[in-house]
């Protein structure tokens, strides 16, 4: 029970490592981050790290071909929509108030947690061919990710108010290079 409990809580740091770096750039896009909000990005994330390896328990090995050939390019299109967006606003809108994308609006905390949790799926389809005791190995990965979440707004929070008005640019150029990221490691490793 005890390596079982290691073992998750390992996964869980590396699940929530794209979550921790969305959560530094929604951080520097807030500016100045209330522990409430901070709390409002690690619970989206935390929660979607936690129901997305269930999901993929139940979906089990019968799937794992089909979703393992295109979660990848899913995770990508996501944070570039969202990166691109988010940077797009920030150079070419005319409207101040239409520069900032709100990281606290639900649609785009929704698509942002789907976005990062989509590895966890796959996890969840490996503890249903290892029979890993999938509700304490989900709540493990959801509540580190929840805490590395939280830490990761409060360290951009930091950042963010030393980058000023470019925070949005940097902001969606830091999601479209996870996209980047979550699309190579998949082609190549």
């Amino acid at each position: 029970m005890f390596s079982a409990i290691i073992q998750a809580a390992l996964i869980g740091g590396g699940l929530a490592m794209d979550a921790f770096s969305v959560s530094i750039t929604d951080g520097i896009i807030i500016g100045r981050a209330k522990l409430s909000q901070s709390f409002k990005i690690a619970i989206f994330f935390g929660l979607f790290q936690f129901i997305m390896p269930i999901i993929g328990y139940i979906a089990g090995s019968t799937f794992s071909g089909i979703i393992e050939s295109f979660d990848h390019w899913v995770a990508f299109a996501l944070l570039v929509f969202i990166g691109g967006k988010m940077a797009y606003e920030a150079l070419f809108s005319r409207d101040e108030e239409q520069t900032a994308s709100d990281p606290l609006a639900i649609k785009t905390l929704l698509v942002l947690a789907v976005a990062t949790s989509i590895d966890a799926l796959a996890v969840g389809i490996t503890f249903a061919t290892i029979s890993a005791p999938v509700l304490l190995s989900s709540a493990i990965i959801g509540i580190v990710t929840f805490i590395i979440s939280a830490i990761g707004v409060m360290l951009g929070s930091k950042l963010g108010s030393a980058a000023g008005n470019r925070a949005q640019v940097i902001g969606g150029v830091i999601l479209i290079a996870i996209g980047a990221k979550i699309l190579i490691e998949h082609l190549f490793f």
